[in-house]
């Protein structure tokens, strides 16, 4: 029995590996059952990075043809920091946590750097303190204007901003901020941050990233009655900060001292008297050749600026007036569709439009090239709209982008 057990068991043997080596027959067709390693294009006018909470990663797209062209990881995070791009190194920059112990045990705070066309990880910068977060960590990371310097925003224990060095692969030096937010690039070697008297400091770096001074802005919102937003947008030396009822403040960088320009509304009086203001939580997007400016609007109420709007208005920032007002695409049916089996352009993708309202979008941005387009995202959905910033058409959806978050970023 022993015998015959042992010949069967080699007769098996022999007829498994004969079949893992045999040449396959004519016309079969052969099964690949190795990974292909792709690499990216040069970094596209319209590419778009679609950060997700529980995903924990951030998803780069394709605007035009919805095609997700990769992901970046982004772990540990209360919501995924918008990665960073250096065009100039060819580059991308993730701001991570790690826990020792899964969620729990050490903290290690680190830089991720990748490479911009294979996604391949690079490097790693560990940071001397914990980086902050919040419901969209808008401005908490920014890279100086000649790509040698990353600054990231650090709140606990003491607040701060550490300065790397992606030449060195070091962090550099942390700049106290002490009652001030946010992290925004005036330079190659300056940043600015705003502070909670209703001022703004700029930190002035020297060329080897090191602290050399600081200087302070007058006083330029009121922090109570009508505070900015921390969703800056920038042009040039200027940054534009809305508040919640939609006062623009345009602050210059440039000069000696940070300084901040009379502000204007974004509505008439009729429409700021019946609540029209700024909603949601990315809510403006500059587009910095045409000097247009784009703003999520809504008829709000105190205490509803993270809410999800229904309109953008788009505004000439040279003349102070609005040049067009327009409804966001209704998303919930590009985001359901595919979940129901239903495609976009069937009678049952317009009939799912007549019966599912709008949700409207909590975040905006606009690419900077000669013909931009505008991409919207409402933070419970994942779809991602494309609208012409000129007509306000919905262009295209791009579908399957995700499950939540609240930031869309332009490479």
């Amino acid at each position: 029995m022993d015998d015959a057990y042992t010949t069967l068991r080699a007769g098996i043997a022999a007829a498994v590996m004969l079949l893992i080596s045999a040449t396959p027959p004519a016309g079969a067709v052969e099964i690949d059952v190795g990974g292909q390693v792709a690499t990216l294009p040069p970094i596209g006018d319209h590419w778009l990075f679609v950060p997700d909470r529980l995903f924990q990663h951030s998803a780069l797209f394709d605007g035009d043809t919805g095609q997700m062209l990769g992901s970046i990881p982004s772990p540990g995070a209360i919501t995924p920091k918008l990665p960073l791009t250096s065009r100039k190194r060819n580059e991308f920059y993730s701001v991570d946590v790690d826990y020792s112990r899964g969620v729990r045990g050490t903290r290690t705070d680190y830089v991720t750097v990748y490479d911009a066309e294979t996604l391949a990880v690079e490097a790693d910068i560990d940071l001397p303190s914990p980086v902050s977060s919040s419901n969209t960590s808008q401005h908490h990371t920014t890279l100086l204007d000649d790509d040698r310097f990353m600054v990231v925003f650090s709140q606990f224990p003491d607040t701060l901003a550490m300065v790397v060095d992606l030449d060195e692969r070091s962090v550099a030096s942390s700049a106290p901020i002490a009652g001030c937010a946010g992290v925004y690039a005036t330079g190659p070697r300056s940043f600015a941050t705003l502070c909670g008297d209703g001022t703004t400091v700029r930190v002035d770096l020297a060329e080897d990233g090191t602290v050399v001074g600081t200087t302070r802005s007058p006083g330029f919102f009121d922090v109570v009655e009508d505070p900015v937003s921390m969703a800056g947008v920038r042009s040039g030396s200027r940054w534009l900060f809305v508040s919640f009822l939609g006062a623009v403040h345009t602050v210059e960088y440039g000069g000696d001292a940070p300084a901040p320009q009379a502000a204007w509304f974004l509505g008439n009086d009729s429409e700021r008297e019946d609540g029209w203001r700024p909603g949601g939580l990315q809510p403006h997007a500059l587009h910095v050749a045409s000097n247009r400016l784009f703003v999520l609007m809504q008829a709000g109420h105190p205490g509803s600026h993270k809410d999800a709007s229904p309109e953008i208005w788009s505004f000439d920032v040279g003349t102070e007036s609005r040049i067009a007002r327009f409804d966001v695409p209704n998303l919930s049916i590009d985001f359901l569709g595919p979940m129901m089996g239903i495609e976009s352009g069937t009678f049952g993708h317009t009939l799912l439009g007549l019966v599912v309202p709008n949700g409207g979008a909590h975040s905006i941005t606009v690419t900077q090239d000669e013909t931009p387009v505008l991409f919207t995202r409402n933070a419970e959905m994942g779809a991602i709209g494309v609208v012409d910033p000129d007509s306000g058409e919905h262009i295209r959806s791009v579908v399957e982008a995700g499950l939540t978050g609240p930031a869309l970023g332009v490479p």
